[in-house]
C-alpha cells in the first residue's frame, strides 16, 4: 500500500517535471523569439533615424502654433 502510493507520487514528480521543462523551453524560444524581434526594432529605429539625419523632414507649408 505505502510502495503503491510512493509510485504514485514519484510518477506524478516526474510527470510535473516534463511540463515544467516543457514550460521552460517555451520560454526560452518565446524570450530568443523576442530578443530577434528587438533586434529588428532597434535596427529599424537606427535606419530611420539615419535618414532623418541624411534628409530632415521638411516643414513648408505648417504654421507655427
Amino acid at each position: 500500500m505505502a510502495a503503491d502510493l510512493l509510485t504514485s507520487e514519484v510518477a506524478n514528480a516526474r510527470q510535473r517535471i516534463h511540463r515544467t521543462e516543457l514550460a521552460l523551453q517555451r520560454t526560452e524560444e518565446m524570450l530568443a523569439e523576442n530578443l530577434a524581434l528587438c533586434r529588428r526594432i532597434l535596427t529599424a529605429v537606427e535606419a530611420a533615424d539615419r535618414l532623418v539625419k541624411i534628409d530632415p523632414p521638411s516643414f513648408e507649408g505648417r504654421r507655427a502654433d
